[in-house]
Parts: structure tokens; C-alpha cells; sequence
């Protein structure tokens, strides 16, 4: 079987399986939705670059189980929608936004499916948050999408993880970076990763299929969409521990993880932000 090839279900197995230890002991903080002015630590992050979202229309790719998307629903827009292509995700979403009190639209589906399910040309917004186009496999039709759905004049906003920590290998006793995976994009890297960033308990479906986009790819993707780059920032902080003990926590953001030593060595993640022509 050629794993790469049939990404989708070997991906969508291994979020299935993630979404009972994400909402279980150690796993997302969804206590904290509790209080009507909780935010998720990575829209907290994102907030002094995003702003607030009054009177917007919004939609959040790769949602999850709905914590970042409940998050940007209390930042006052106009109507909020989440997409993802997993259905244990998204019953945990909307038990989320129940509780939360938030009036959020979680629609199943995949992301290159998204102009077709939500409309083109319907939202101010589309924010993608960290940690989930590396399991898309063209950033060419991931940026298509994304035009697709916003009005002109309409907004991209995220952030990712940086393509020049996935090309590392794993953690060296001597504290060593070293490039082993592509930079740039490829037919996928097969992975098996038995634990998951937050929980405890083994990952059910423990293989996954990674892409990786470089930074370039990423803006030429944009420009070839009809999109203008409008800001770019690249960031020493990364809200889990990809790199394991070589990180600690960040003095300066809670949350957030920074390389224990160096940690000026290099960009861990980065914000993007574009406007439709």
C-alpha cells in the first residue's frame, strides 16, 4: 500500500483518534471556556496581529475540536464557522460551543471542498490556525480555497509552524539542529508518531502523512491565487514541544515553547497575513 498516496484516510484515522485524548485528562484546557472572557492561548498570541473581528463574517479552516474557533467568536464578528473533515472533532466542537455559549456553524468537509460547501466569496476572514497545513498535500489549491471564500478586500490570517523546524530531526543529545526531512513540498513523509501534543494515552491510529511547504511555496501560492501578502512575522515561541526536552516554556508568552538553548537560532513559527485583490 502506498501510504502517501492515500493520505486522507491514513490522516483522518489518526485525528479520530485523537480527539479522546484532546478532551480528556491533560488534554486542551476546555475548562477555561467557562469564563465568557477566556480566550485560547494561540488566538491570545495571534490577538495583537489579528485585532478584533467586529461585525466580520469568519470562517476557521482545520478547526479541530473548536477551542480556537469559540475563541474568535468572542472577538465580536458578525457570524463564525468551523470546517474540518473529522466528525469526532466536530461533535466535540459543537459540545464546546454549546457550553461556551457561542453561536458557531461547524460544517464537515475537507478543506480543497470548502469554496463548495460554504460559498465562494462569503467571509471577511479566513483564519487557519498553527499546526494544520502540513497535512494538506498542494499549498497551491490550499491558497485557491482561501481566495475562493473571501470577499475582496477579505482577509487571510495564520500561523504555522515553520517549514524549517519539520526538516529537522529528531532531538540530539548535544542539543544539535540538524536538517534531515524537505523543506519544500513532496508527496508526503509517512510518520509514526504513537503520542499526541496534548493527553495522555497512545494514539489509536499512530501513522500519519506530513507535507511540508516552504516559505516561498507559501507566498507564491498566495500571489498565484490573487492574494497580496500583506505581513509576515517569524516567531522563536511554538505553543507545543515538537522538539521534546530541548524546549522549554517561553518567559514571554504563556503557552508557548521556546528552544532551551539559542532559541535565537531559528524561527519555530511564523504569521502570514493576506488581502484579496
Amino acid at each position: 500500500m502506498n501510504m502517501s498516496a492515500d493520505w486522507r484516510t491514513i490522516n483522518l484515522a489518526n485525528w479520530e483518534s485523537r480527539v479522546p485524548l484532546h478532551t480528556g485528562p491533560g488534554g486542551y484546557r476546555l475548562d477555561g471556556f467557562d469564563n465568557p472572557a477566556y480566550l485560547s492561548s494561540e488566538v491570545r498570541f495571534d490577538l495583537p496581529r489579528l485585532g478584533r473581528l467586529d461585525g466580520l463574517d469568519v470562517v476557521h479552516l482545520q478547526c479541530h475540536i473548536g477551542t480556537d474557533t469559540v475563541s474568535l467568536a468572542r472577538l465580536g464578528p458578525r457570524s463564525v464557522a468551523g470546517l474540518d473533515f473529522s466528525p469526532a472533532a466536530l461533535r466535540a466542537a459543537r459540545e464546546l460551543a454549546v457550553r461556551a455559549r457561542a453561536d458557531i456553524a461547524f460544517v464537515e468537509a475537507d478543506v480543497y471542498s470548502a469554496v463548495e460547501v460554504l460559498g465562494a466569496d462569503g467571509f471577511d476572514l479566513v483564519y487557519t490556525g498553527i499546526g494544520a497545513l502540513g497535512w494538506l498535500p498542494s499549498v497551491r489549491r490550499w491558497a485557491e480555497v482561501v481566495a475562493g471564500l473571501l470577499r475582496p478586500g477579505g482577509r487571510l490570517f495564520m500561523r504555522e509552524f515553520h517549514p524549517m523546524l519539520w526538516s529537522l530531526s529528531d532531538p540530539r543529545p548535544d542539543g544539535l539542529l540538524v536538517i534531515e526531512y524537505p523543506y519544500f513540498e513532496t508527496d508526503g513523509i509517512v510518520f509514526v508518531e504513537p503520542d499526541t501534543y496534548a493527553g495522555s494515552g497512545a494514539v489509536a491510529s499512530p501513522r500519519i502523512v506530513h507535507f511540508n511547504h516552504g516559505i516561498g511555496e507559501v507566498f507564491t501560492a498566495l500571489s498565484g491565487a490573487g492574494l497580496t501578502v500583506t505581513a509576515l512575522e517569524e516567531h522563536r515561541e511554538t505553543p507545543t514541544k515538537p522538539l521534546g526536552d530541548t524546549m522549554i516554556p517561553s518567559p514571554e508568552f504563556e503557552g508557548e515553547f521556546i528552544l532551551a538553548n539559542d532559541p535565537d537560532r531559528m524561527p519555530l513559527t511564523f504569521t502570514v497575513q493576506a488581502v484579496k485583490k
